[in-house]
């Protein structure tokens, strides 16, 4: 995946040292798009090995409104371990505020069934937006958002797009496994609107490499992409809220092995 590769490579290039949260250092730049026709095969990286079924396991959990590592741990996913609580509880992060965005007057709002009924009734509604950044309870979550909102947007020709903003993204381990999961998100979302899936877009705020994840960088930019693989989703689910792991598949995905790098948390 080229697109993916040329940020990478920019980043090395063009990226200020700056300190940073964990205290690991950092090359950053601010500001850079992100676009794949999804049309043009599924966006999992072929120069390493992506975990897609831990990406996969994420989105449903995000679907499922999880707060708490039991629906993961379930499916042997880790990857939000270090962020929980001694519960496992992480606060009201991504599915939360997805799912049950809270009322002022009390109750909640489903934005993900709102931007479903949107898509369905009015495709070319300019309020098709889910946000995740609540700011009365970034004190409350184990970690604030990175992905903080996306749109979605119907074209001409039935393809459904998505459009996300990203204010802090790490480069290496991070943003592949983001690409992944929200060109699933969009899939999920043509699937039971009965469109067919457009474009992924991310525009980021600080897209950064960490300091201790430069060599791995330049040994993935050594390798040769290989063909994308293909998504494919159980027919015969037909609502948001009945995908299971298991309904979805991918095919012919043949990378180069995987690159350990550590995470800074």
């Amino acid at each position: 995946m080229w697109s993916y590769l040329e940020m990478l490579k920019y980043v090395l290039e063009n990226g200020q040292p700056r300190p940073d949260r964990t205290g690991t250092g950092t090359i950053s730049v601010f500001g850079y798009q992100f676009r794949h026709d999804l049309q043009k095969g599924f966006p999992l990286l072929t120069t390493k090995k992506i975990n897609f079924k831990a990406v996969k396991v994420e989105v449903l959990w995000y679907l499922r409104a999880g707060t708490n590592l039991s629906y993961l741990h379930q499916y042997g996913v880790h990857i939000w371990d270090p962020w929980a609580d001694e519960n496992g509880n992480l606060g009201p992060i991504y599915g939360y505020q997805w799912r049950k965005w809270p009322r002022y007057e009390g109750g909640h709002i489903d934005q993900i069934r709102e931007v479903i009924r949107k898509i369905k009734e009015k495709p070319y509604d300019r309020r098709m937006i889910i946000s995740a950044w609540n700011v009365a309870q970034l004190d409350q979550m184990r970690l604030p958002p990175c992905h903080i909102l996306f749109q979605f947007y119907v074209t001409n020709d039935n393809r459904l797009s998505l459009h996300l903003y990203q204010r802090s993204a790490d480069i290496f381990i991070g943003v592949p496994f983001n690409i992944a999961g929200y060109a699933l998100l969009i899939h999920l979302m043509a699937h039971v609107t009965g469109l067919k899936p457009g474009e992924l877009i991310i525009s980021y705020g600080d897209l950064h490499l960490y300091q201790n994840h430069i060599e791995q960088a330049k040994l993935q930019l050594s390798r040769e992409p290989r063909q994308l693989p293909e998504l494919r989703l159980n027919p015969e689910v037909k609502d948001i809220d009945d995908f299971k792991p298991e309904d979805i598949e991918i095919i012919n995905y043949n990378p180069h092995p995987f690159i350990k790098a550590p995470v800074a948390v």
